[in-house]
């Protein structure tokens, strides 16, 4: 996972780190990226419960882009598909969508 400066990485430990994810803040809310979870420890919940405490420490929208085969997974998380990026946002969706399949949710 490739973090930026301003970003805030969030993570789980079982002695070592067992997921991580990263919030960036932009605009007057976030964007979720690098969600990782170790192999051995998925389907135990770590991601949601992640997602769940890292959003609740925030204020306003937060923002992913996900393959489109995983927006049931954050749906259950309370991400609906949202199209109403910020600019800076809304630039990088397109120029990502060129090379792969991707949809925009969000947090509200």
């Amino acid at each position: 996972m490739r973090g930026n400066k301003a970003a805030c990485a969030w993570v789980t430990r079982r002695g070592e780190i067992v997921a991580a994810l990263n919030l960036t803040p932009v605009d007057e809310g976030y964007w979720l990226t690098g969600l990782l979870v170790a192999e051995a420890c998925r389907g135990q919940g770590l991601a949601h419960e992640l997602i769940q405490q890292a959003v609740a420490s925030v204020s306003g929208p937060v923002w992913l882009f996900c393959d489109p085969g995983l927006a049931g997974f954050y749906q259950r998380s309370g991400f609906v598909e949202h199209y109403g990026l910020p600019q800076v946002l809304n630039e990088r969706l397109v120029r990502y969508q060129r090379t792969k399949a991707l949809i925009a949710m969000a947090r509200l």
